[in-house]
């Protein structure tokens, strides 16, 4: 069956009549596909609060959205799939609804399947709201990190496009000028510092403009990463040095990275399927010069009252999204 990728929008349309405002039931816009569907650019404003459906027509298709939709189990989304299109419909969306929106054919071969990227569709959707021109988050203090190697984003997405963006940093008071080389500002993700440097570090706001009324965004504390990206590196160290029966020992596993980077830890060790042991594994960020960030991860595997058949080998493996590191180290008896 020949499959299209066409995304449609269609809102629940409000229409005025004596003075009063009546809401157009689903069934109707079944009739009106073809006179009040618009298609979607890969730009599109639309009026928060009225219902929004979108359609991509196939008998088989996939959906994104903005994530956080899916990280709340947002009741308001839901998406039904018939033999000749699917719907995503969103109700009562708002400012914090504004995002990427996209739909795609999936093609299988029998149990496999996968999407396929040649029949897709993406738009990005603003809900325009005057009273939040910048797209609301749960959190009103970011941590965004520089690194010398990549790019990095203040993240200040505005509800409407057409708003002036401007970044300021709060000590000292200064405006920071985007001059489309070196720090660019997109609507849909925000600034984008392109190379990142330790005079970059502080405290940052946004403040958005429409028709003369600014508003001002969460605020943004730049931090400056000297770490690499990379498997993790991991150190070996045995506490006491030197032990012998009855003695307790704490041998502890320690990754250096980036500040955000979530580090694994396991273990492998003498007795491990005979021996209760004690695991404890955290993290903390550890400020260094020239306001330096590393993040410090740490797992300390703790043996009490130390048996012949706890000397050995210990070996932990650090992973992370890079790549994963093992070290070992040997415990006698002295």
């Amino acid at each position: 069956m020949k499959l299209w990728v066409v995304l449609y929008m269609a809102l629940l349309w409000v229409e005025l009549q004596n003075g009063s405002c009546q809401q157009i039931k689903r069934e109707k816009m079944w009739v009106l596909d073809k006179g009040r569907f618009l298609r979607l650019g890969q730009i599109t404003s639309l009026t928060p609060g009225r219902n929004m459906e979108l359609r991509c027509k196939g008998n088989s298709i996939g959906w994104s959205y903005p994530t956080y939709l899916d990280t709340f189990n947002d009741s308001r989304l839901s998406i039904k799939q018939s033999d000749k299109y699917s719907q995503l419909i969103l109700t009562a969306p708002s400012a914090a609804d504004t995002g990427p929106y996209s739909c795609w054919v999936i093609i299988c071969d029998g149990s496999e399947c996968e999407r396929d990227h040649d029949r897709s569709y993406v738009s990005y959707i603003y809900f325009t709201d005057k009273d939040n021109l910048f797209v609301p988050s749960a959190i009103h203090f970011e941590i965004v990190y520089l690194r010398p190697d990549r790019s990095a984003v203040v993240p200040c997405r505005v509800t409407d496009p057409q708003a002036r963006v401007s970044l300021h940093r709060e000590v000292p008071p200064e405006e920071i000028t985007a001059n489309g080389t070196q720090m660019t500002y997109d609507p849909s993700k925000g600034f984008v510092l392109q190379n990142p440097s330790p005079e970059h570090q502080g405290v940052f706001y946004c403040k958005a403009v429409t028709k003369g009324n600014p508003q001002i965004s969460t605020k943004y504390q730049l931090l400056y990463v000297e770490v690499p990206s990379g498997a993790p590196f991991v150190s070996l160290e045995v506490s006491p040095e030197s032990v012998t029966g009855g003695d307790n020992v704490n041998v502890t596993c320690t990754v250096l990275g980036e500040p955000e980077m979530d580090v694994s830890f396991t273990w492998s060790y003498p007795g491990q399927d005979n021996r209760p042991v004690h695991i404890h594994t955290s993290w903390r960020l550890v400020h260094r010069g020239m306001s330096h960030t590393t993040r410090v991860s740490q797992s300390v595997l703790t043996v009490e009252d130390l048996e012949t058949i706890d000397f050995g080998n210990y070996i932990c493996k650090a992973k992370n999204q890079h790549g994963e590191t093992s070290v070992m180290t040997n415990i006698i008896s002295k």
